[in-house]
């Protein structure tokens, strides 16, 4: 076993491989760019290099400086993780030239894999099935068209090089084929450097289902079964599982042996992946990942093993730990990829800070077999306060549960989901909600067009619990907002405002998902206590949880638990499985952007004056402080809605005003 390796990447699977390293005593080296100069996975490694500026191209990409890295503090070998320089040949080659062991595949199985058509050429060497198409050299146009008309429409164009989805496109008509073609080999030349393509009959409906596979170096290959990752878009996974269900003993053993010729073909060794794909009971060679994949959570999950630990034992010459015979699968494992993005926006990515981020109780991979079968385990590269930048993948984490059936899978990875929050820029975490709860996807009806399929229902506004948020936000303002919140009451806190009998206070609130504004008025008379919103008078009450962010509240006949977590006057409420942003309309601190134009100011609130800072002739700009009042225990600062001469002031400090008085003249100019 090696004493200390490098890991060439960042985020969640460099803390992934460092963690394995950890149990097993082997010191990690991590590198880091610019931007993640405080990053999670530099704090999980025992040294740190830096190699260059933020953007990959300028340090992650820069194979010079990871090697000069590994030599630096003597690292034997060097971890590629997954994306980055993972399935990269002259990174491969240049560690073998610097005496470093790459930890992964021969330069030649990565070359292999590398060509599309080449790949093909070779699966069908060792018989391993492949979907009907044409994968040659000669490129004329002409004879492009005379084989896809040959072999029937639709039929799919891929580019040879290609891969995430880029250089493909889907032709129903002969007559559409020449366009598309030249389309293809456009966006392959530019994403690829290289326009050739390969043309395959295209499957309607398909399944993507891919193995992992182990080779050693002493001719030992296995296959540790199968996961399905059908659920995508854009050709980018979103859910992934395994076992993939419903394949039968005969399928998945078919499958599996294919897998290993696959890799014996190309005299793999490592940790790899061949992916298929089917229609019904047949499969079909697709391509072979030659690394990690994102998704190796789950086959941990189901067999009990550390694939990371697998790598580096084989890297270090040592055979496979188990043979065929000695693997089997015991129960069901999904994995949800949760991403700061917006997928009501074509899933663009999402950038800013995490202000609050908090996943369910689970086990982070970080103490060895406990995590592989955890009923809940978390895969991240960040934590609360760190930012999501534009310069690399916007994954936050990977969310895996397990549970001895799928259905008792399927039910933990619901409730999991609805455990995440997340405050700050987007996510996909309701969206994945949706995907695990809808019918086909619990009822296993996949296919790689599912989302596409169910795209109305999937992006379909749906109803949230404003009603029982707006109790709990309400709660969560007046502890906020009265300095006396524990102890007494924050609602008798407010008691001075009162002239005689009961109170009552209005609040505006805004939902800001929908952008609907309305407002909520609390009203006390003696011990009984009432939240009026939207027509509807209801008995209410609240009170704090155990945690800092935890209230609870019942309105009418509903009691609600759940936690607020406050940004500025964005009151975002997590409860009943879901997420609600509430913005308080805090008038005073926005009266002086309500009063343009009319040469007055006016108390949005009863408080008293505790500050006055001008005088009558002042000459004034626009936002300079007037006035600053004490209202709800805190002090609000009013200021000035335009520039202008301060004619009046019409009250002094100590004056207590009512909501709605006039508390200075200003005449604009």
């Amino acid at each position: 076993m090696f004493n200390k390796i490098l890991i060439a990447n960042r985020g969640e699977i460099a803390c992934r491989v460092a963690a394995t390293c950890r149990r097993l005593g082997v010191k990690s080296v991590a590198v880091y760019s610019d931007a993640d100069a405080n990053a999670k996975h530099v704090a999980a490694c025992d040294e740190a290099v830096h190699i260059g500026e933020a953007a990959a191209a300028q340090s992650y990409l820069r194979i010079e400086r990871i090697i000069a890295a590994a030599r630096a503090t003597g690292a034997e070998a060097i971890h590629p993780g997954y994306g980055f320089l993972s399935e990269n040949e002259d990174f491969a080659q240049a560690c073998e030239a610097a005496g470093i062991v790459f930890i992964g595949p021969p330069v030649g199985a990565i070359a292999a894999m590398g060509s599309k058509a080449a790949a093909k050429a070779l699966m069908h060497a060792a018989a391993v099935p492949l979907v009907p198409g044409y994968h040659g050299d000669d490129q004329d146009p002409a004879l492009l068209q005379r084989e896809a008309d040959a072999m029937g429409y639709p039929v799919l164009l891929k580019a040879s090089a290609g891969g995430g989805g880029k250089g493909m496109r889907v032709v129903e008509r002969s007559e559409d084929f020449a366009a598309a073609l030249a389309s293809c080999k456009r966006e392959a030349a530019s994403s690829f450097g290289n326009d050739r393509v390969l043309i395959e009959k295209y499957l309607t409906r398909p399944r993507h289902v891919e193995v992992q596979v182990f080779a050693d170096k002493l001719g030992g290959a296995v296959y540790l079964f199968d996961r399905d990752c059908s659920v995508q878009r854009r050709h980018q996974k979103v859910l992934e599982e395994a076992p993939a269900p419903g394949l039968s003993d005969e399928v998945r053993r078919a499958m599996g042996e294919s897998a290993v010729a696959a890799a014996r073909a190309v005299q793999y060794v490592g940790a790899g992946t061949v992916e298929f794909i089917m229609t019904g009971a047949d499969f079909y060679f697709m391509e072979m990942n030659t690394r990690l994949q994102v998704e190796h959570p789950v086959t941990e999950m189901v067999t009990g093993l550390d694939l990371v630990e697998w790598q580096l034992r084989v890297a270090a010459g040592e055979p496979l730990p188990l043979e065929q015979s000695q693997l089997a699968v015991q129960g069901h494992a999904l994995e949800a990829r949760i991403y700061a993005e917006n997928p009501s926006r074509g899933f663009l990515p999402s950038t800013g800070t995490l202000k609050h981020l908090r996943m369910p109780e689970g086990v982070e991979f970080t103490i060895g077999s406990a995590a592989q079968r955890a009923p809940v385990r978390i895969d991240s590269g960040v934590r609360e306060g760190d930012t999501i930048t534009p310069f690399y993948d916007p994954m936050i984490a990977k969310l895996i549960v397990h549970g001895a059936t799928r259905e008792d899978a399927l039910a933990r990875m619901q409730r999991a989901l609805e455990a995440c929050e997340v405050v700050g820029p987007h996510t996909n975490v309701e969206f994945l909600h949706r995907l695990v709860t809808c019918e086909p996807f619990a009822s296993a009806d996949l296919d790689t067009g599912l989302i596409e399929r169910h795209h109305d229902a999937l992006f379909a506004p749906q109803p949230k619990p404003v009603r029982e948020a707006l109790a709990l936000a309400c709660g969560a303002l007046y502890a906020r907002e009265a300095s006396d919140a524990r102890g007494a009451s924050p609602w008798s806190a407010l008691a001075h405002w009162r002239l005689n009998g009961g109170y009552t206070q209005s609040l505006g609130w805004r939902d800001v998902d929908t952008d609907t504004a309305f407002s909520a008025t609390f009203s006390q008379d003696g011990d009984a206590q009432t939240l009026a919103c939207a027509g509807r008078v209801e008995r209410y009450s609240w009170w704090h949880g155990a945690g800092a962010n935890e209230y609870g509240a019942t309105i009418g006949d509903t009691r609600v638990t759940g936690r607020v977590f406050i940004d500025g006057d964005v009151f975002h409420v997590f409860c009943l499985g879901t997420a609600v942003a509430l913005e308080w309309q805090n008038l005073l601190a926005h009266a002086a952007d309500t009063e343009h134009g009319e040469g007055r100011l006016t108390a949005p609130m009863p408080g008293k004056v505790i500050a006055v800072l001008v005088e009558p002739g002042a000459v004034v700009e626009k936002g300079a402080p007037l006035i600053v009042m004490e209202a709800m225990k805190m002090e609000h600062t009013i200021g000035a809605p335009t520039a202008g001469k301060v004619t009046a002031v019409l009250y002094g400090v100590g004056d207590q005003v009512a909501d709605g008085a006039q508390l200075l003249v200003l005449e604009a100019g």
